[in-house]
């Protein structure tokens, strides 16, 4: 027998979340399932709404200023200003730990490659470090983390010209973790001022980590650190790091893993649990049965093709990194329900000769009508229970845009809202 429910949201990364959360939230009984665990561990933790136009102008000051003056195919053009604020307003509620929301401006935060990000939900832990704040900065490298390079993005924010002296340092962690050491490694040992010998004795980590950093700070009015600054209450280290050394304290976000990423995938699945929606992980979904409209889909589990049937459905399943649109040398496809992904006949017209051009295949995806419904190459409605959100729309570049965490809370909310309205 099929497993049962109002709505079923395919994929596990941010639309999704937000897409099965918008919908229990309007009372609908919601199952997700998804391919593989949330990508939102491989995440930054900084949450976009629009940091640059189509035309490469920026960075903006005012994202949903610049919302109406997007190409009429934009996601964002699609669901409205309005919407995107709601969807805003629904991710400040159930993350208590960022900051942003009480300005429409973007903030301008350093990234682990020294570059300047526009961003407008950020974690508390990285406020401290904007580059708009014109406080001197000391960096804190690791020598065992060698994917922060901390007097490598000192250099770069100088080159950048953000309007403080910003220096960086190299220092041992305490304990001397190995150079593979995870950086949740790095984390629990802080969350638990565990003890590390330094110098022949055993010393809380805190205490030892603010020694070894005091013996390099020469008065600078902040710090920052990689984000490796504990999980279960980052806050509580900041602040006992803070006291010590008499500077505030700021984490600086990485790379995958990242842990800010894995701090909010843990308050978008607490905030799913609250709401009552089933989640299954690691179930890919590998065929479908409905013309015109989807009856129910099949999930691979354990070899065996489960049935899983709903009144409405949400295609949440990423772009063609996240293999939520796919590709061969014929044709750009998307993979569930074959739904319709315009592109060029010759494959060599999907990308620009000059490596940073115009890329066609940056905006590829599935294309909808008002209601996020996916539409044929006619502009025909597709299937009628199916909406689609996240980086398997087309018709915006999100990396260029700065724009991929706000496509997917915005039109994860649109469509789980309207799909839970929709449902028998």
């Amino acid at each position: 027998m099929a497993i049962e429910s109002d709505v079923l949201v395919i994929g596990g990364g941010l639309a999704g979340l937000t897409s099965a959360l918008a919908a229990a939230r309007e009372g609908a009984a919601v199952r997700l399932v998804a391919a593989k665990q949330s990508t939102l561990r491989n995440a930054s933790g900084l949450v976009d709404v629009l940091g640059y136009t189509a035309d490469g102008e920026g960075p903006l000051v005012d994202p949903y200023d610049a919302i109406p003056d997007l190409p009429a195919d934009h996601p964002y053009r699609t669901v409205g200003v309005g919407t995107v604020r709601e969807a805003m307003a629904l991710f400040d509620e159930v993350t208590p730990r960022y900051r942003g929301g009480h300005t429409d401006a973007n903030a301008l935060l350093p990234t682990h490659g020294g570059t300047v990000k526009p961003t407008a939900r950020y974690p508390a832990g990285v406020s401290d470090g904007v580059a708009s704040d014109s406080r001197d900065a000391l960096l804190i490298g690791v020598e065992s983390m060698t994917d922060f390079d901390a007097p490598h993005v000192a250099a770069h924010l100088t080159a950048a010209g953000v309007p403080f002296d910003v220096r960086g340092v190299t220092i041992q962690f305490p304990g001397d973790l190995r150079a593979d050491a995870a950086i949740t490694r790095y984390a629990k040992l802080l969350d638990t001022d565990g003890t590390v010998e330094v110098d022949g004795r055993e010393r809380p980590v805190r205490a030892a980590l603010a020694d070894r950093v005091a013996a390099e700070h020469d008065g600078e009015p902040r710090i920052g650190f990689p984000a490796i600054l504990g999980d279960d209450d980052p806050a509580e280290i900041r602040a006992a790091l803070a006291e010590r050394l008499d500077a505030a304290v700021f984490e600086i976000p990485m790379g995958p893993p990242s842990l800010p990423g894995l701090r909010l995938e843990d308050s978008l699945f607490a905030a799913l649990d609250e709401a009552g929606v089933s989640i299954a992980a690691g179930n890919p979904v590998v065929g479908y049965d409905g013309d015109g409209r989807v009856e129910q889909v099949y999930v691979e589990k354990n070899g065996a093709h489960i049935p899983n049937s709903a009144d409405q459905y949400v295609l949440a399943t990423g772009g063609l990194v996240g293999k939520g649109i796919d590709s061969d040398r014929e044709r750009v496809y998307e993979p569930v329900f074959d739904c319709h992904v315009a592109h060029a006949d010759d494959r060599y017209d999907w990308f620009d000769r000059e490596a940073f051009g115009n890329h066609d295949f940056a905006r590829f995806g599935v294309h909808t009508d008002d209601d996020l419904r996916p539409v044929d190459g006619d502009d025909s409605v597709e299937f009628d229970n199916v909406r689609a959100a996240g980086s398997v729309l087309g018709g915006y570049d999100f990396a260029a845009e700065k724009s991929g965490s706000g496509v997917s809370i915005a039109t994860g909310y649109a469509a789980g809202r309207s799909a839970a309205r929709r449902a028998r």
